[in-house]
């Protein structure tokens, strides 16, 4: 090679250092960050005390972080790096900004245990986005479930306290001692070896597929006229359908 020539040039256009990134591949990333922005948020209005906004904030969240990943494998634009960014802002809003929204809710009046127990929760949610990020890579052949309570599912179950308020069914707040131990109770699950319901797992025989589509439509004209209770009744069909989980294991066990 000619010394006077520019060792840049010998690069060819197909060189990484070339390649352009096409705009679309880019939108799974973006979704993942204004999930992030609703869970950060939400922090702040949690500590406004605007419990609604915040609440409906992680929801949104939730929502958002369920269309990143399948778009992602829609567009075919799943990468590493999307990957560590979605694990980070799942730990922020599913990990910690519900633990700081039900502490200003409810225990502020029970700081040191109260704390304590809302440590239990977040550390929950890291540990339970940490072994999913080290079992990623190689799944498990066949699994139609998850392993513990996914880190969204986990946030709202841990938000049921404020939705039980917002929905004019009890004020928590009374019983901060019940609401710590709940809160400490749904860390535990997230870490747990329980098997939880996967969509992908989800199958409907032919011959219930009516009575499924009636319970949808009932539950979206719930979700129309009452919201929050509709976040309650999902947030209690879903454990309803963890101690099932548990019964079933438990029994294949023995």
């Amino acid at each position: 090679m000619d010394p006077c020539d520019d060792p840049d040039d010998t690069l060819s256009d197909e060189s990484p250092d070339r390649r352009s990134l096409p705009l679309l591949h880019m939108l799974p990333n973006l979704i993942t960050l204004l999930g992030l922005c609703a869970g950060l948020t939400s922090i702040r209005y949690g500590l406004d005390q605007s419990y609604e906004i915040a609440a409906a904030l992680i929801i949104l969240a939730a929502v958002l972080d369920g269309m990143d990943g399948l778009i992602a494998r829609k567009l075919n634009a799943a990468s590493r790096f999307g990957a560590e960014l979605d694990s980070l802002s799942d730990f922020v809003c599913f990990g910690v900004a519900p633990a700081i929204l039900v502490y200003h809710f409810a225990l502020q009046d029970f700081a040191g245990f109260g704390w304590l127990l809302m440590l239990v929760y977040i550390l929950g949610a890291c540990l339970r986005l940490a072994r999913f990020n080290v079992n990623r890579d190689t799944p498990p052949p066949g699994r139609a479930h998850f392993v513990g309570v996914p880190a969204p599912a986990g946030a709202m179950l841990g938000l049921l306290p404020i939705y039980l308020f917002l929905a004019g069914l009890w004020d928590p707040r009374g019983m901060p001692l019940v609401v710590a131990l709940y809160m400490g109770f749904v860390g535990l699950l997230m870490v747990s070896r329980l098997p939880t319901i996967s969509p992908k797992g989800l199958r409907v025989p032919r011959k219930r597929a009516l009575w499924v589509l009636l319970g949808v439509a009932v539950f979206a004209g719930i979700a129309v006229a009452r919201p929050w209770l509709m976040t309650v009744l999902a947030d209690l069909a879903y454990l309803v359908l963890l101690a099932q989980g548990a019964w079933v294991q438990r029994r294949r066990l023995t």
